[in-house]
């Protein structure tokens, strides 16, 4: 793994875009593996893209290996539960951060997912991404009493790990809530279709599809 510098009291992957002048900054939440290389090549994708990348450690130097639910789940118990203060904590630093325009959006995968949108409610966030947010349903009540942030959500139709019923709620929610949102299911996907070192999950259609879409979404609420 890279190594890993400290904003705040958190520690993680700082990806800096090309330029002297201050940037919009993203903040990268990992799936529930930690902080791997797949979160590192997502942070520096954006940074390419022109934002201060920042990619949190919450797991404070444990990693589960691909694969290894068992390991996963132990550290999600572990560290879930601070999650959302480390990532708040973490909005702060960058918003004081001298590279940082002030301008901040958070982006999360599987369990990120749901720590994104956590954040939102706890911070104010210019813009929010999701993907396949994993146990998100145990936020909705949450998210409609302080959701203020646009909403941007990817899931697939063959993710199991979502209950029946979820994303369409979560639609309704956004709905009645009245922020700006999309929520995209993409067609014959699963769970974790946007990680590109997974064979086994990768769905190329749908990842460039969620790319393109991302991007767009933070050029018009960063930039």
């Amino acid at each position: 793994m890279n190594e890993l510098i400290q904003l705040g009291s958190v520690k993680g992957h700082l990806a800096k875009p090309k330029g002297d002048s201050p940037s919009p900054a993203v903040i990268v939440i990992q799936e529930w593996w930690g902080l791997d290389a797949q979160t590192i090549s997502i942070t520096d994708r954006f940074a390419q893209e022109g934002y201060l990348a920042f990619a949190p450690d919450l797991y404070h130097g444990e990693l589960a290996q691909l694969g290894d639910g068992d390991t996963a789940m132990k550290l999600v118990q572990k560290y879930g539960p601070t999650a959302h203060n480390d990532v708040a904590t973490l909005y702060d630093a960058l918003k004081d951060h001298p590279d940082c325009s002030g301008k901040i959006g958070s982006v999360g995968f599987c369990f990120g997912g749901r720590v994104s949108l956590t954040l939102s409610t706890m911070r104010p966030v210019d813009a929010v991404c999701t993907f396949y947010g994993g146990g998100m349903q145990t936020i909705f009540d949450q998210l409609r009493a302080n959701l203020k942030s646009p909403v941007l959500g990817f899931f697939g139709d063959a993710d199991v790990s979502i209950p029946a019923g979820t994303i369409e709620e979560f639609k309704k929610l956004l709905e009645e809530v009245g922020v700006e949102n999309e929520v995209i299911t993409y067609p014959n996907s699963g769970h974790a279709f946007f990680r590109d070192s997974d064979p086994s999950a990768y769905v190329p259609a749908a990842s460039q599809d969620a790319w393109e879409r991302v991007k767009k979404f933070f050029a018009k609420h960063l930039k």
